[in-house]
């Protein structure tokens, strides 16, 4: 009679390879009809909808200084574009958005480990991260504008103020969900003091940084329409903020939900292409993202 035992390596081999083939099929790049269907369409459905109720509102508003028709926004932009001034409007906002993050992630990141690692630190300053981090981005423009005056620093230290608290809670939040295992592994293996925050705090608290990373932007970015619609000069330029102030000074609606449009369009486009990507990556660095 045959023997039916199997050897207990031929047993983890099969349990290996099983799971490779599950690895395998689930990193399978998705075909372009799947792309469509649940990634195009879905927004694409959503932005019809809102197009056909607005089409639908307008004769029944039938007043131009509420709701302004789908035409004269989109002769505003048209307008903006031929004189060349629709990029500029956007360009003003995003140099000055992504550089006043970069200055709140020098800022923040330090920041966050030093209050998660030292518990004095977290006991002194911890609650006053939460509080400001839960302070309307607008209470910093008039102290600002009195201390730095109407230029560029006014607009990064609002900017900074509205986005340094959230980066480094984010990154407290991440710090605090390391499992003390991978610590003590970490010191076993030699990584302590800035190696062990290199190669072991840091990565495994990725997810919550980058949670906090996602935050940080949405607050900058508010900050900044806040500080552009309050302090205007004219050596700042007309950033998005500034161009929406400038249509309700005219009582032009056209051009409040053109400036309006832009301020979404920007703040989706920066997370769809920086943050979104960041976070597919760290998901999918740990196994946690699943394909549908």
């Amino acid at each position: 009679m045959a023997s039916t035992e199997t050897k207990p390596g031929q047993d983890a081999g099969s349990v290996e390879a099983g799971l490779d083939a599950l690895e395998t099929a689930a990193t399978e790049r998705p075909t372009l009809r799947h792309t469509l269907v649940n990634k195009v369409l879905p927004p694409v459905i959503a932005i019809a909808v809102v197009l056909v109720v607005w089409s639908l509102l307008y004769p029944v508003v039938d007043d131009p200084t509420k709701l302004p028709s789908l035409s004269a926004v989109g002769h505003a932009f048209q307008d903006a574009w031929v004189q060349g001034n629709l990029l500029g409007y956007i360009w003003t906002s995003v140099s000055r958005g992504l550089l006043g993050f970069f200055f709140a992630l020098l800022i923040g990141t330090p920041l966050g480990l030093l209050v998660a690692r030292v518990r004095f630190v977290r006991a002194a300053i911890g609650p006053i991260l939460s509080g400001l981090q839960s302070l309307p981005s607008v209470a910093w423009v008039p102290p600002a504008v009195i201390w730095l005056g109407l230029d560029n620093s006014m607009m990064y230290a609002v900017i900074l103020l509205g986005a340094v608290p959230s980066i480094a809670n984010g990154l407290v939040s991440g710090v605090d969900q390391v499992p003390p295992l991978f610590l003590r592994a970490g010191r076993t293996m030699g990584a302590t003091g800035v190696k062990g925050v290199w190669y072991v705090t840091l990565p495994a608290a990725l997810p919550g940084y980058v949670a906090g990373l996602k935050q940080g932007w949405a607050f900058s970015w508010r900050s900044l329409m806040a500080a552009e619609i309050i302090a205007q000069f004219p050596d700042l330029g007309v950033g998005l903020g500034q161009l929406l102030e400038n249509a309700r000074t005219a009582s032009d609606m056209a051009m409040v939900f053109e400036a309006i449009l832009l301020i979404l369009f920007v703040g989706i486009a920066i997370d769809l292409l920086i943050f979104s990507p960041l976070e597919r990556w760290v998901l999918r660095s740990r196994g946690l993202l699943v394909k549908s």
